[in-house]
């Protein structure tokens, strides 16, 4: 069996892991190919590009980057038509993977697309892309099964695969000890994006509201997570102009390690913020953008949905105070995050509504997307 795979970004990879290894655990010969980070390397999956090329985010950003994506897509394009996968599965990138998809379910390979676009949300005209490019459309979230379905789109929905893999409960204190960090006292985690352009954005800010709420409440403890050594370097090089004595824990990825051992989660808006309601800790969310991406998606009234962080759509209302362009900073969030710090009844009505949500996504994410993938061309095996 041939599968061939597109993520972009590490979360997909992470994603597209978990469905590749449920795809081998019942047709152990498969082999896939395609663009993939180290999650599904290690699945098996042979990366033709580096992941990294296709990690581009933002209206305007994309624009810089528009001729490498289109010739990358292009190469694979030719690649897949040569191979001929049984499948091909693309992983979240909906403005990169759906015109991939188009270009192969034309030519008769069946298409499938993991983690449905936020079409729901913003730019609804993309369900009459989606229509032509897919076979198969698996969601990950309750809510967008009966939206699409709606519009003629053949949708399944699958359940999280995170939410099968964190545990209901998780103790904060084992979890500190593995990370080296102090048992007692409060700690902080700042997740300021798996992107650079987040991290060239959102680090002065983070950096800024540690400081802020550091002056208030002088025995916290701060840590922040990276995930490569580019990242690590923009952040170091902005710490070191924004906040150099500032103490701070620098770590080599383990981001969901320190949700789990955190107290509060500062962090960018994305899957960070899915991973905090699943371990079940408080957050406060910041975001920017370019000017101009934000201007165009302000003027042209392009999102829909009432939150930005996928906690809050999740939960139905604003558990995660969210704080985005110009009122990221730090007067606005320290004030935010010091409240989760003080506020026990708070903290306690967050784990609850969290709790629920867990509980509503769980399901065997990777099997059932198998079971769907296999089913699609006909080797529905048990």
């Amino acid at each position: 069996m041939k599968i061939g795979l597109v993520a972009n970004e590490p979360s997909g990879d992470w994603l597209g892991a978990v469905v590749l290894r449920a795809l081998k655990a019942r047709v152990p010969n498969a082999r896939g190919i395609g663009v993939a980070g180290p999650h599904m390397q290690a699945a098996g999956c042979e990366s033709l590009v580096p992941m990294e090329g296709l990690s581009v985010m933002g209206l305007t950003e994309v624009l810089g980057h528009f001729g490498e994506l289109r010739r990358i897509r292009r190469q694979l394009i030719r690649t897949f038509l040569a191979w001929r996968p049984d499948v091909f599965i693309g992983v979240d990138a909906p403005d990169f993977n759906l015109g991939l998809e188009r270009c192969l379910r034309k030519a008769g390979i069946p298409t499938v697309h993991l983690v449905s676009p936020t079409v729901w949300a913003w730019r609804a005209g993309r369900v009459r892309t989606i229509r032509r490019s897919v076979d198969r459309l698996l969601s990950i979230f309750p809510f967008e099964e009966a939206f699409l379905r709606e519009r003629g789109i053949p949708v399944r929905y699958i359940g999280h695969p995170i939410a099968d893999k964190i545990p209901r409960h998780i103790d904060p204190a084992p979890v500190r000890a593995q990370l080296g960090l102090p048992s007692q006292g409060p700690l902080l985690a700042l997740l300021p994006g798996s992107r650079v352009g987040e991290v060239q954005r959102l680090a002065k800010p983070f950096l800024e509201t540690a400081c802020w709420c550091l002056e208030r409440h002088p025995g916290l403890r701060l840590a922040v997570p990276l995930v490569t050594s580019t990242l690590r370097g923009i952040f170091t090089e902005i710490r070191q102009q924004t906040a150099p004595a500032l103490p701070l824990t620098l770590m080599e990825g383990h981001g969901r390690e320190l949700i789990a051992a955190a107290d509060c989660v500062l962090t960018a808006s994305g899957t960070a913020t899915l991973e905090t309601l699943l371990m079940k800790r408080p957050m406060v969310v910041g975001y920017r953008m370019s000017p101009l991406t934000y201007h165009l998606i302000r003027s042209l009234n392009l999102v829909k949905a009432p939150y930005i962080a996928m906690a809050n759509l999740l939960v139905g209302r604003e558990l995660a105070p969210e704080f985005i362009q110009n009122r990221c900073r730090a007067d606005a969030m320290g004030p935010a995050v010091l409240g989760f710090l003080e506020d026990r009844e708070r903290v306690a009505e967050v784990r609850s509504a969290y709790q629920a949500v867990h509980d509503q996504l769980r399901g065997n994410a990777g099997h059932r997307a198998a079971t769907e993938v296999l089913a699609l061309i006909g080797r529905d095996v048990s």
